[in-house]
């Protein structure tokens, strides 16, 4: 399946609609850039893990996380490949804030032959004030990652 996000629209990405897990959570885009990208998990009174606070619990969060920084690989090498989450480390810094909406922002810091490296951040509104850090790994269970084209910065030099 081709999944090329800088050729899709943002309409066209704010209308996909995820199956399983993510589906279910209510996860879904929220915004893209060449480097990164992002996913929203929308504030649901059945996502609450403390009904006297009104805190997301941390399950749907992790699950979020774990979608968005595979969805950052996909975003590099600009096609779908199936891969398995290897290492998922979430660092949980602070609460999220009751009645907001949770972003998860990740982008892919490295992709080699099996495995992709990855990191992301989940907040609730302000970048500068993150509930969490994440960092990924992800392999491909078969082959290799699609090799990527070089980049315009690394001919420069090659010349």
């Amino acid at each position: 399946m081709k999944w090329d996000p800088s050729s899709m629209t943002l309409d066209q990405l704010a209308a996909t609609r995820f199956g399983g897990h993510g589906g279910r959570l209510g996860i879904r885009f929220h915004a893209r850039a060449a480097d990164w990208i992002e996913l929203a998990l929308p504030y649901s009174d059945a996502l609450v893990g403390d009904e006297a606070s009104g805190v997301i619990a941390s399950g749907p969060i992790i699950a979020m996380m774990d979608m968005a920084t595979s969805f950052a690989i996909w975003n590099q090498i600009k096609t779908f490949v199936p891969q398995a989450t290897l290492d998922l480390r979430i660092d949980y810094l602070r609460p999220a804030r009751p009645g907001h909406t949770v972003i998860g922002r990740a982008e892919c810091l490295r992709v080699a032959r099996s495995i992709a490296f990855t990191r992301g951040i989940a907040h609730d509104g302000d970048l500068d004030d993150p509930i969490a850090h994440v960092a990924a790994t992800f392999m491909i269970p078969s082959g290799q990652y699609p090799r990527l084209a070089p980049k315009a910065v690394d001919r420069e030099q090659q010349a």
